[in-house]
């Protein structure tokens, strides 16, 4: 295979079909500003549901999701992080 993979007719057309669908972030649930420059940190950016190096396909619409810059970059190579769960108070004081 030549070439980077992410810039080839696939992966482009995986792009615009996830933008077409104006999904809100997969990662932080806000919409995301498609008409966005794409170096903006809230614009739209393809992220992969399982990373790419830990085994996901890039070219796998179901491993697709759409996601902003911002949260695709902070997320990393992670598992999706899981929502904060406030700690439980003990009933009575120990």
């Amino acid at each position: 295979m030549a070439g980077n993979p992410r810039n080839g007719r696939r992966y482009r057309t995986l792009c615009a079909w996830l933008r077409a669908q104006h999904l809100p972030c997969w990662l932080c649930g806000r919409e995301i500003g498609y008409e966005l420059d794409a170096r903006h940190p809230l614009s739209f950016t393809l992220d992969h549901l399982v990373p790419l190096s830990r085994g996901g396909q890039l070219l796998d619409p179901a491993n697709a999701r759409a996601a902003h810059r911002r949260c695709n970059s902070s997320r990393g190579n992670r598992a999706r992080p899981s929502p904060t769960v406030a700690p439980q108070r003990a009933s009575r004081r120990w």
